[in-house]
C-alpha cells in the first residue's frame, strides 16, 4: 500500500502528525505538497473538491480507494494497519480518546496567535495575543502536559508510554507536540520541565528511535516557521 499524505506545501502543521506515523511505520508514502512533482498546493486543493466525502481541510489521507481527513481520524485508521495501537479494543479507544486530547491541545496552541480570527494577521492581534498567551503559557499548557504526566505515571506498563507496553501513535504525537511547545514557548517549556519528567522523557525516546531520527534529520522533516501551528514570537512570553 502507497499512502498519499495531502497537506499545504512547506509547513508542519498538522500533517506532521501523520508524517511522524508513516515514518516509524516504514511506510510507502508521497507528502503530496512537498515531495518534488507530487503535485503541490494545486493538488491538494483539487482533492478538497473532487472527494465524493471530500474533506473539510488538509490534511487527509488517501489509500487506495480509502480518503480520510482529520489528524485523529487518519492516525485511528493507520494505528493498525502500521502497528501504531493495540488490538485490544479498550486500549485502541483509549489511544484515540489521548488523540483527540492532542487536538484540543493543538487547537489552543494556533489560537494563541490567533485569538481574534484565523483569517486575520497575527500583527492585527497582538495585543489580543499577549492575553490570550499569558493563559496558555501560565495554565493551559500545565494543565494538558500534566495530564499527559499524570497518564503515563498510571501506566500499569510503565511510563515509557502512553498505552500498554508499546509505542503507539498518540506517543508519537505527544512528542510532536512537546517539540511544537519547545520551539513556540522555550522559556516556558524550561520553566516547567522539572513537573514532567515522564512526557520529557517520552519526547526525548521518541526522537531517538532509528526511523524517527533518520526521518528528523532528513529533508522531509519541515522546520517551523512563524506561518504554522506552533509559532516563536518572543514577545508572548514577555
Amino acid at each position: 500500500m502507497r499512502y498519499e499524505l495531502y497537506y499545504w506545501p512547506g509547513l508542519p502543521g498538522r500533517g506532521e502528525f501523520v508524517r511522524l506515523a508513516l515514518a516509524e511505520a516504514g511506510a510507502d508514502w508521497v507528502d503530496i505538497g512537498n515531495d518534488g512533482d507530487a503535485g503541490g498546493v494545486d493538488a491538494v486543493e483539487k482533492g478538497l473538491e473532487d472527494d465524493d466525502r471530500p474533506s473539510f481541510a488538509p490534511p487527509y489521507l488517501r489509500a487506495g480507494t480509502v480518503t480520510v481527513g482529520q489528524v485523529a481520524a487518519i492516525l485511528q485508521f493507520l494505528g493498525p494497519r502500521l502497528g501504531l495501537v493495540a488490538k485490544d479494543e479498550a486500549d485502541a479507544l483509549w489511544t484515540h480518546q489521548l488523540q483527540l486530547t492532542i487536538a484540543d491541545l493543538v487547537a489552543e496552541s494556533h489560537d494563541v496567535h490567533h485569538p481574534v480570527g484565523i483569517g486575520a494577521y497575527y500583527e492585527d492581534q497582538k495585543a489580543e495575543a499577549r492575553r490570550r498567551a499569558k493563559e496558555f503559557r501560565e495554565e493551559r499548557i500545565p494543565k494538558f502536559l500534566g495530564y499527559f504526566e499524570r497518564v503515563l505515571a498510571k501506566n500499569p506498563h510503565g511510563p515509557q508510554h502512553l498505552v500498554g507496553a508499546r509505542l503507539s501513535y498518540a506517543d508519537l504525537s505527544l512528542f510532536q507536540v512537546v517539540d511544537g511547545l519547545r520551539y513556540a514557548f522555550p522559556k516556558t517549556m524550561q520553566a516547567l520541565a522539572p513537573k514532567i519528567p515522564h512526557v520529557l522523557a517520552l519526547a526525548e525516546a521518541v526522537a531517538a528511535r532509528p526511523n524517527i531520527k533518520a526521518y528528523l534529520d532528513s529533508e522531509r522533516r519541515l522546520p517551523y516557521d512563524e506561518s504554522g501551528i506552533f509559532r516563536h514570537y518572543p514577545e508572548l512570553e514577555d
